[in-house]
């Protein structure tokens, strides 16, 4: 039986925190993997408006690339419709009945859990696993493992907007997600004096991240 650890999200774009989460949780619960899970259509983020699945997909997979533990999952991205937890633990369970599945939500997603869908029938498929947070509690009338993680205080929309505002991002986001967000002009991007690197390690990092996206 393994113990799959799954961390949900819109990964718009994926940064560093979200894998210091993951390697955090591995290792304190002694977890065999982190499977990644893009949504398709976040139920609270409904209007919204969310980077196309196909760039965040190929975003989530550079970042990460290189872990021997890590993987992405995207049974929600091919399915249709708000992506509503439920539904998905439901179909992994199915998919894979000898393993256990832990799921993985910060300290906001918490407090925010009476309001979860089917959430009486979903305590009983998963172990919540949450992450502690300055300023959220963690009291909550359902069963949930904590777990200590070093605070990294970088969210995806600060990324988005300091990529708007032609400001670095550099060792806040996985180097090949990076030169993705530059190359496909995602988030208005543009190369900023702060980012440009020198002819040779420019090259030598572009073919990091086509080695990664290419599986080689």
């Amino acid at each position: 039986m393994g113990k799959i650890g799954i961390l949900g999200g819109t990964f718009d774009p994926p940064h560093y925190g979200h894998l210091i989460m993951a390697n955090e949780v591995l290792d304190a619960l002694e977890l065999s993997q982190i499977w990644f899970l893009p949504n398709r259509l976040p139920p609270h983020k409904q209007h919204e408006q969310v980077t196309k699945s196909e760039d965040r997909l190929r975003m989530l997979e550079l970042a990460v690339a290189g872990h021997p533990y890590f993987r992405v999952e995207t049974i929600e991205l091919e399915r249709e419709g708000p992506s509503y937890t439920y539904d998905t633990v439901q179909q992994l369970v199915a998919m894979h009945p000898d393993d256990e599945f832990y799921f993985i939500i910060g300290a906001d997603m918490v407090e925010y859990l009476p309001n979860w869908h089917r959430i009486d029938e979903l305590i009983k498929l998963v172990t919540f696993v949450g992450v502690k947070r300055p300023g959220y509690s963690m009291e909550t009338p359902y069963p949930v493992v904590e777990v200590e993680v070093p605070q990294f205080a970088v969210s995806s929309s600060l990324i988005r907007q300091r990529v708007q505002n032609g400001q670095t991002i550099r060792y806040l986001v996985p180097e090949g997600v990076r030169l993705y967000i530059e190359e496909k002009g995602l988030y208005g991007a543009r190369t900023g004096v702060a980012d440009c690197e020198t002819t040779v390690d420019g090259a030598a990092l572009r073919a990091y991240a086509w080695r990664c996206r290419n599986g080689r």
